[in-house]
């Protein structure tokens, strides 16, 4: 597990935000845990539906974690683009068990910022999401490009 924690300056959220969108409870439980341990505060969502409905109720998001196949096949997407189409734009990570060419090209194409396969390896998760996290802070832009 890496130890690295992040060092948010007080004029952004004092820890950073992420949702965690996954169907199966023991997965976002258990992503939870780890994310609140890395220093993140965490909300989850048991579907793409839940997930809509928190970012459409404003709620802002310095990330966004979400599989891709929940309810239905490459549901996840649908949060990826609600995600993306915010203001304030969340780095936008999708986990997959069941990637095929055109469910990775679909979400290549929307410019995700993680594209992760399960099973998830929890320490390059981690990472990849800290290290866009910081660039997107160094950049000072949390907008999509």
């Amino acid at each position: 597990m890496i130890n690295v924690r992040l060092s948010w300056p007080e004029t952004m959220h004092p820890r950073p935000s992420v949702l965690i969108v996954d169907d199966e409870v023991n997965v976002a439980r258990t992503l939870r845990m780890i994310f609140e341990n890395e220093g993140y505060e965490v909300a989850t969502a048991s579907s793409c539906a839940d997930a809509l409905q928190e970012i459409a109720n404003g709620h802002n998001y310095d990330a966004v974690i979400t599989d891709l196949n929940m309810e239905k096949p490459d549901v996840g997407l649908q949060v990826a683009r609600a995600a993306k189409k915010l203001q304030s734009r969340p780095v936008v990570v999708i986990c997959t068990g069941y990637a095929s060419t055109s469910n990775s090209a679909a979400a290549l194409d929307m410019h995700v910022d993680y594209l992760a396969t399960k099973p998830v390896q929890l320490d390059e998760l981690i990472s990849a999401l800290n290290r866009l996290l910081a660039r997107r802070r160094d950049t000072g832009t949390k907008n999509g490009r």
